[in-house]
């Protein structure tokens, strides 16, 4: 027996934590079961690796790791919260709602590679992840869709209000751009749901766009 896996992904920005709180609401409001994992785990010994590299440590620049050693540092907390914390529920039958996952590793590591290469590096990562390291694969992925610029708007008032610096990831506008060109073709290769963030040149309200997660959550359960 297994479990069900929904994933919110998107790129720096798009609202992905602020839409899984919601959805937990509504499920908690409802009386459905659930568990909530996000990555990556700050704080853990197991996140280390990315967080380190996200803080500069490995190189200034996201190019500066590869996307294989890069999506290799997020794998080993993704393996180790299974293990740790998420696994035996998800093998009862739980429900698991994630903020991220190693779809994560497709948005932002695939860019790193001409596109000629991306189909190969991702058929890598899920052999590496779902395969061998025998991590599930996702019911359900919920693409956040938002235009750049609105990212980066997101991403500057996020560390104003909190008071918190950019990693290298959220620091660099060409890697953001080039993220979302490359997640927007993923995504349709690989049938996640998208869901338009944006209109007339501004974020849509939350309550909007959980409305519409909301309905595309309620049709799969």
């Amino acid at each position: 027996m297994s479990g069900k896996l929904i994933v919110f992904e998107g790129t720096d920005g798009s609202g992905k934590a602020t839409q899984t709180r919601l959805l937990a609401a509504r499920l908690k409001e409802l009386g459905v079961a659930f568990r909530e994992i996000d990555f990556p785990r700050y704080g853990n010994p197991f996140a280390e690796p990315a967080r380190l590299y996200l803080s500069g440590a490995l190189g200034s620049r996201p190019g500066d790791v590869n996307a294989f050693a890069a999506s290799t540092l997020y794998a080993v907390d993704r393996y180790a919260s299974y293990k740790e914390d998420w696994g035996a529920a998800y093998e009862a039958g739980e429900l698991i709602l994630a903020d991220r996952y190693t779809t994560s590793n497709a948005v932002h590591q695939a860019s790193k590679l001409p596109p000629a290469e991306r189909e190969e590096f991702l058929r890598w990562l899920f052999d590496l992840e779902y395969r061998r390291l025998g991590l599930p694969e996702p019911d359900l992925v919920l693409y956040l869709d938002l235009p750049t610029e609105l990212s980066e708007r997101m991403l500057r008032q996020r560390e104003h209000s909190t008071g918190t610096s950019a990693d290298i990831h959220e620091q660099d506008e060409a890697y953001l751009r080039s993220c979302r060109e490359s997640a927007r073709q993923i995504a349709r290769e690989l049938k996640w749901t998208v869901i338009d963030c944006a209109g007339n040149g501004a974020v849509r309200p939350a309550e909007e766009i959980h409305q519409q997660v909301w309905e595309t959550v309620r049709r799969f359960l």
